[in-house]
């Protein structure tokens, strides 16, 4: 049993709570999913408090004003997949296969962490994903070995920043030497105490231990969400699985899960879960872990049946085709996915292994991929994307409803951009030029919960040139970390990639490459 945590002051004040405050957004080209998405109109937007109140019409006075003639109001983005616990490696890693980059990135390589790290690294990871026009992200985020310290860090950063966040402690209770393909049998016995993933020691319990952290902390902001993490399905037993699966009943919890992200972890499918027909969908059905509350991270390696499954039972599919492209893993079905009705949401992924939080990057390249499995003319369109990478996220973080759109009633979480950036010159079609064209360089303002967070460009919320100073105070000890991680890895490196090889050699029945060299 894990003792409840019971922080002094995990609440957090909220201005806007204190009385309603009233925004006008005035004169922007307002986009609108079920509108005209090339061209939209030009209409004003009225925020009273953290919701939207009107659009359209004469919205009568305001307390503040925004001139938005000449901008793109949008919907604020959804970042449904992301982890803040590699933000300060982005650009650390060359391309690498997922099972030896795990091994580089992720938190259990390392040593434990100090909280002016951990506040450093989820405010830049926000601040990146505000400047990208995100306003609700999810971080599965790994602690590890687990500091309640830590956790108060995160949540009180999460408040100060002013994002949306629906947050998870990402956990397993099998450790990856037994069931990463081949790591047993071809790593030397020497390195396996390396290879554990999350797994912490000592009898911890992750069930007993992310309940009462969301005990703790469900209140803490209107703005802080928690979710729950399994971090695959091959790392964890049936009994942790379905305990989650009941926590998510119960108060009614999204679940974000990693699921067929390398052909590797489809073999492990294979191997480990025969009375499954080799299927981690199947495994996760038959532990109630399938439906709306539940988004599947990456689902590259998916088989045709599996996709018939997720249909039926409406579960999400939150693919992140940057970083699978930079970790070799393939390119999921997504025309599959559309085809079939599967509910579709598009994330970021680790800072390591896609190295940006920038929705325009992950977006262009969903749209344009979908091509590499099914090259016939069709889905997404622009405008798809834009739907997946908003309504789509807001469905799999269990926030439909709230966020995503721009209507009366939503919460107040909207992003504007200039569209006198050459890229929208002429404008021809908002969605094409926000898929096809931008970088997030033209966003200009964000607003989440009806507060403005970033104006022309700078955030308002903390001071950024502080936060660089505190990433730089934090380097050096990371950076002799990097490195001792390196030295170790180099060692087990022929080992690793021979596992990797040998897993090429399991028929897994699909392929998620343009030319898989005959394999």
């Amino acid at each position: 049993m894990v003792p409840a945590y019971r922080p002094e002051a995990p609440r957090y004040s909220d201005p806007m709570a204190e009385g309603t405050s009233t925004i006008l957004i005035r004169g922007g080209r307002v986009y609108d999913h079920e509108g005209d998405t090339d061209l939209p109109p030009v209409a004003d937007v009225l925020i009273e408090g953290d919701r939207i109140a009107r659009v359209g019409g004469d919205p009568g006075p305001a307390d503040r004003t925004i001139d938005a003639s000449g901008k793109l109001v949008m919907p604020g983005f959804v970042n449904a997949h992301y982890h803040s616990h590699d933000v300060l490696l982005k650009g650390s890693f060359e391309t690498l296969p997922l099972e030896l980059w795990l091994l580089h990135a992720l938190p259990p390589a390392y040593p434990k962490r100090s909280a002016a790290e951990v506040r450093a690294r989820t405010l830049l990871g926000a601040a990146e994903c505000l400047r990208s026009g995100m306003t609700t992200v999810q971080d599965m985020l790994t602690l590890f070995p687990f500091d309640p310290e830590h956790l108060e860090t995160v949540v009180a950063a999460y408040e100060e920043i002013g994002i949306r966040c629906t947050f998870s402690l990402q956990v397993g209770d099998i450790p990856g030497i037994e069931r990463v393909p081949f790591w047993k049998e071809v790593v030397p016995e020497e390195f396996h105490r390396f290879l554990g993933a999350s797994v912490e020691p000592g009898g911890f319990d992750p069930l007993e231990h992310v309940r009462g952290r969301y005990l703790d902390y469900r209140d803490a902001s209107p703005r802080f969400r928690w979710g729950l993490g399994p971090t695959s399905p091959e790392f964890c037993t049936p009994a942790l699985l379905e305990g989650l699966a009941a926590l998510s009943a119960e108060f009614g919890l999204p679940v974000i899960t990693h699921i067929y992200e390398s052909r590797s972890m489809a073999v492990a499918g294979r191997l480990f879960m025969p009375e499954h027909d080799g299927s981690q969908v199947k495994y996760l059905r038959s532990a109630g872990l399938l439906g709306p509350n539940v988004g599947l991270a990456h689902s590259v390696w998916m088989r045709p049946d599996e996709i018939e499954i997720l249909a039926e039972t409406g579960t999400n599919v939150i693919l992140n085709p940057v970083g699978n492209l930079k970790t070799r893993s393939g390119v999921p079905p997504i025309r599959g996915y559309l085809d079939a009705g599967v509910p579709t949401a598009i994330g970021c992924d680790n800072c390591s292994c896609g190295d940006s939080q920038n929705m325009f990057h992950a977006m262009k390249a969903f749209a344009g991929l979908a091509a590499v499995t099914n090259p016939e003319p069709g889905p997404p369109t622009a405008a798809d994307t834009v739907a997946c990478a908003t309504l789509g996220g807001a469905r799999a973080l269990g926030l439909a409803g709230e966020v995503g759109a721009i209507r009366p009633g939503m919460k107040a979480d909207i992003s504007m951009i200039d569209l006198s950036a050459p890229q929208y010159v002429p404008l021809n079609s908002a969605a094409r030029q926000t898929v096809f064209a931008e970088s997030g360089e033209s966003v200009e303002t964000a607003i989440v919960d009806g507060r403005i967070v970033l104006e022309n460009r700078r955030l308002t919320s903390i001071d950024e040139d502080a936060l660089r100073d505190e990433v730089e105070a934090v380097m050096p000890g990371l950076r002799a970390d990097i490195e001792a991680v390196a030295a170790r890895n180099a060692k087990m490196h022929p080992y690793l990639l021979e596992a990797w090889r040998r897993g090429w050699q399991e028929d897994v029945g699909i392929s998620r490459f343009v030319d898989d060299g005959g394999r």
